[in-house]
């Protein structure tokens, strides 16, 4: 396909940290091989020759790979094919055989919809890159005068050789994993098996239709099959997996949920052992215990922004040998590459767990606080910015109460905390709510809804939805 194409591509489609949209409305072959085309221009200006590309397991990924692996080729740049990967495998290869790479995902998404994840020249490509990409795709690139190779590439024997080497278990464990007939079915019970544990899969077949539940842990009601297969099996621990791979769920035997920021006490304590003094950095939605456990563990905590693409940015400014966000990204500078990787955060957590007796116990007992879901306040387009920019301006809270702007605003008391800040994927304020005590919970809860009342009167908090 040589033909220059010109052609408005919809601007909700460019989110902050990738692409996404529903397929065929917004995401088709055409937007695809446009993508690879500006990609692979923006790529060789960059001095990169060598671009990969995943895909996930859902039903357009495949026509939409090749269209894209058409346009980068059509662009000039090498393509390394991967085939159908996790997110974290495509940044594998994107790590370690060349340092760019684009993996066709609709991640946790509905299953009609889909999209990209992209990484040039070593970094997660955000924001207004993400801008320049679609503006390069409007006006059109033209083929270069020699077209690209495709070369393919089974990256998964490498890629779990190289988990196994590093992680050591003391002892194997029993484990169920729920791969949500997402892409991770392909890989993850291939790896644990590996790492000598004893498997139970749940929904392990590669299937775009997801006809058991949806692909994303962050829900509590997308665990309730793996907590029943827990208690049916008798094993030490739970996982599951968004359709992508790129994040982590975990389950106790006693049915407890243990969140992200909890999952990071226990991955920051191990790992300050290592690395002392070492800074952790983690999104604004963490609990506050969480670097409360960072200093008692010897090392500095640094709250930064949410979204997988900045918290990255920040660990490679800080040098920071460990990150995580609250929507279940952790990752690990230290003996790993610096993504988000829910397969190698869990083989982590197995190797601190399989020291001890009871693994659910040690789960069981990392401080907890009494906390609200993720809460939504829907919004006009545009408005959520403009919101929260006043809330800062007129926020005068007494001591010792803490204000943090970083992203937001962010309110910590001695016995928990408030949060608002916009989000940056939809024109939504996102709440969040977390005191030590339930009464704590309450007044702090009060407190905010009460600020953002005299910006926002019509305000309405409903239950976060993905």
């Amino acid at each position: 396909m040589t033909e220059t194409l010109h052609r408005p591509f919809p601007a909700h489609a460019f989110k902050a940290y990738d692409i996404r949209g529903v397929v065929p409305d917004v995401i088709d072959e055409a937007f695809a091989r446009a993508l690879g085309r500006a990609f692979g221009a923006r790529a060789l200006a960059a001095g990169e020759t060598v671009v990969a590309v995943g895909r996930d397991g859902r039903l357009s990924s495949p026509a939409l790979a090749a269209a894209l692996i058409d346009g980068l080729a059509d662009a000039g740049v090498d393509v390394l094919d991967i085939g159908m990967v996790t997110t974290p495998m495509l940044y594998y290869a994107a790590a370690t055989h060349c340092r760019s790479g684009i993996q066709v995902t609709g991640s946790h998404n509905p299953k009609h919809h889909n999209g990209f994840k992209m990484v040039l020249g070593g970094r997660a490509i955000y924001g207004d890159e993400i801008q320049a990409l679609r503006a390069a795709m409007e006006a059109g690139v033209a083929p270069a005068a020699v077209r690209g190779t495709v070369r393919s590439l089974d990256i998964k024997p490498e890629y779990i050789a190289r988990i196994v080497g590093d992680v050591r278990l003391a002892r194997p464990l029993k484990l169920v994993i729920d791969c949500g007939n997402g892409v991770t079915g392909a890989s993850a019970p291939e790896l644990f098996r590996a790492l000598g544990c004893e498997v139970t899969v749940l929904y392990g077949e590669v299937d775009g239709e997801f006809p058991n539940h949806h692909p994303d842990p962050s829900k509590p009601e997308n665990l309730r099959d793996l907590i029943d297969a827990l208690r049916r099996t008798g094993a030490d621990l739970g996982f599951a997996f968004d359709g992508d791979g790129d994040r982590l769920g975990v389950v106790t035997p006693s049915g407890q949920n243990i969140f992200p920021d909890r999952q990071m006490m226990l991955f920051a304590a191990d790992l300050l052992a290592r690395v002392p003094g070492g800074t952790i950095v983690f999104d604004v939605k963490c609990s506050q215990r969480l670097p409360q456990a960072i200093r008692a563990a010897g090392g500095v905590p640094l709250m930064h922004r949410t979204g997988h693409s900045l918290i990255k940015a920040k660990m490679r400014e800080v040098g920071a040998p460990l990150g995580g966000e609250m929507s279940g990204h952790i990752f690990f500078q230290e003996r790993w590459y610096g993504f988000d990787d829910g397969s190698y955060a869990g083989a982590r957590l197995l190797e601190i767990l399989s020291r001890h007796p009871d693994p659910g116990a040690v789960l069981d007992a990392l401080p907890t606080s009494h906390a609200t879901p993720e809460l939504n306040v829907a919004c006009a387009e545009g408005e959520p910015h403009r919101v929260v920019a006043e809330l800062q301006r007129i926020a005068h809270f007494d001591a010792p109460a803490q204000v943090c702007t970083v992203d937001g605003l962010r309110v910590d008391w001695p016995d928990g905390f408030g949060l608002i800040r916009a989000s940056n994927t939809t024109p939504v304020l996102v709440l969040r709510f977390e005191g030590q005590t339930p009464e704590a919970l309450q007044r702090i809860q009060a407190a905010m809804l009460e600020l953002l009342r005299r910006v926002k009167p019509d305000a309405v908090v409903g239950d976060a939805a993905h």
